[in-house]
């Protein structure tokens, strides 16, 4: 960010709060907060095992949870029902928290994210349709077979087994 969304001053680091932050150079009271964007995770279980979906932007052969942004107006709980329909064509019930982590750091297509990952998990079932706009390939893990990773969204599963 060079310039200031409300006045279009140049933006410029002052310490506010004992933090660097990216501000308004006359002051025009914009400070540019960089609060992390809350996204849902869902470790969506079937009778078969818990899907884990590719990404179209991912590399080969890396597969995840369920995914997507919570909107506005909408409970995570929520969100994790709509993501699920929408990502896997898969009818959900019974939204239940596991817990939450951060996302801070450059993700596998090289972005910068500051995300808080709240994670749900749901029983779904019927026919997998994957939203063909984001995902292309699906596997189910049988839940006995289920391990987690080191990211945020592995760390949800973690949780979720440990909960188990």
């Amino acid at each position: 960010m060079k310039y200031c969304p409300q006045c279009q001053a140049d933006i410029e680091i002052r310490i506010i709060d004992g933090e660097e932050r990216k501000a308004c150079a006359v002051s025009c009271g914009f400070v540019f907060w960089d609060n992390p964007t809350p996204v849902v995770a869902v470790v969506v279980e079937t009778p078969e095992g818990v899907v884990l979906a590719h990404n179209k932007l991912w590399p080969p052969g890396m597969f995840s949870i369920i995914t997507g942004f919570l909107e506005r107006g909408e409970t995570p709980e929520i969100c994790a029902l709509r993501e699920t329909e929408e990502e896997l064509g898969l009818s959900a019930t019974g939204a239940t928290f596991i817990g939450f982590e951060l996302f801070d750091g450059k993700g596998v297509n090289g972005h910068d994210y500051n995300q808080l990952i709240i994670g749900f998990h749901v029983k779904a079932q019927g026919a997998i349709t994957l939203d063909q706009n984001e995902l292309d390939s699906y596997k189910i893990i049988p839940t006995e077979k289920l391990r987690g990773w080191n990211t945020a969204t592995g760390k949800i599963v973690e949780r979720w087994l440990a909960q188990r």
